[in-house]
């Protein structure tokens, strides 16, 4: 069932999707060549639970971590490690989720570490794009394969590939609700877009093929063919305004806003 959020619901999830979007920024400003995916969650926790909420993820039916940190090849659900260092070149998936008030604030961003290559450069702009043109069409009255459809088309032409597997999901008290929200589809098709649903909109893209696989530890996913990948994602909410991106920066009595972030993490 699809649960329809109030005005005063979006309110109160703009302020966890706030805090969400401050722990990605904290975790950009971080990361440099040598620097462990661990220190990053630990950075992502302490700044959420100093603001008295909780990461989203961790425990999450079983989930050891704070942040999801997925590497190169790795689209999604990357585990931190003290063993795993980020090195010059490398691209690097950051997923943060807060809950503060009993709501959730879910996004994700693709970070540079250090210079990246042509090619990881110009997948990540891509991948950027593709969230915009999802959010674009995130208006009462479309449909969630509208959403897919320019997220897909966007991918395509530029020759690169849309993860089928794993798909974007409804947001509210629970991290993950319905409906899905996927990154393919046809214009028109699939469920109607109505004033009050909140959705997780996060392409995954890749350089090479649409398939992946599930690596041994039954969490992080990784490109079949070892190409590339990325990942973005904001929280938006159906408004009869349009789009509204809940994970992004606000000012208020509970919270204060760091600095720019490396990355460009919008």
């Amino acid at each position: 069932m699809i649960k329809i959020k109030t005005p005063a619901d979006i309110e109160e999830m703009s302020k966890a999707g706030a805090l969400s979007k401050m722990a990605l920024r904290r975790v950009g400003e971080l990361i440099r060549p040598g620097i462990s995916t661990l220190e990053l969650d630990h950075a992502a926790e302490g700044l959420i639970r100093a603001h008295g909420a909780k990461p989203a993820f961790k425990g999450y039916e079983g989930f050891p971590a704070s942040i999801c940190s997925s590497i190169n090849d790795q689209v999604v659900h990357g585990i931190p490690s003290p063993d795993v260092h980020l090195e010059d070149g490398d691209i690097v998936s950051i997923d943060t989720g807060a809950v503060l008030g009993g709501w959730v604030g879910d996004n994700a961003w693709t970070f540079f570490c250090g210079e990246p290559s042509r090619e990881a450069r110009t997948l990540c702009e891509i991948g950027r794009d593709c969230l915009k043109a999802g959010i674009a069409q995130a208006l009462p009255g479309n449909h969630m394969g509208d959403i897919g459809y320019a997220v897909q088309r966007m991918a395509e032409r530029h020759g690169f590939s849309v993860v089928r597997d794993f798909v974007g999901h409804g947001v509210g008290r629970d991290m993950h609700e319905e409906p899905n929200v996927p990154n393919f589809g046809k214009r028109g098709r699939g469920v109607k877009l109505q004033v009050g649903m909140v959705i997780a909109i996060e392409p995954m893209i890749t350089a090479g093929t649409h398939k992946v696989s599930v690596e041994r530890n039954g969490w992080t996913v990784v490109t079949r063919d070892g190409s590339l990948a990325c990942h973005f994602e904001n929280t938006v909410a159906i408004t009869s305004d349009g789009p509204r991106i809940l994970t992004t920066d606000a000012i208020g009595p509970w919270c204060e806003l760091e600095g720019g972030v490396h990355g460009q993490a919008e």
